[in-house]
């Protein structure tokens, strides 16, 4: 009985620490994903804005050509 009582609580003294451990790793790690998937949603938005700048961009510059060639006609 008492070598029971002394793996259990051995069993204890490695188990509970590992399981602290592991929870601590987890939220790190939850914490640094949630971090880039931030930093990443920042940069597709400013990307996004420059794109539809670009479009804004090609659109009036058609508008431009089409001006342009209607003049020299």
């Amino acid at each position: 009985m008492e070598a029971i009582i002394v793996a259990l609580i051995s069993g204890l003294c490695v188990g509970v620490p590992s399981v602290i451990a592991t929870v601590s790793s987890n939220k790190k790690t939850t914490s640094l994903i949630t971090y880039r998937i931030e930093q990443l949603e920042e940069k597709t938005e400013k990307h996004n804005q420059v794109m539809e700048r670009q479009f804004k961009l090609e659109a009036q510059f058609n508008d431009l050509k089409d001006f342009v060639n209607k003049m020299h006609k």
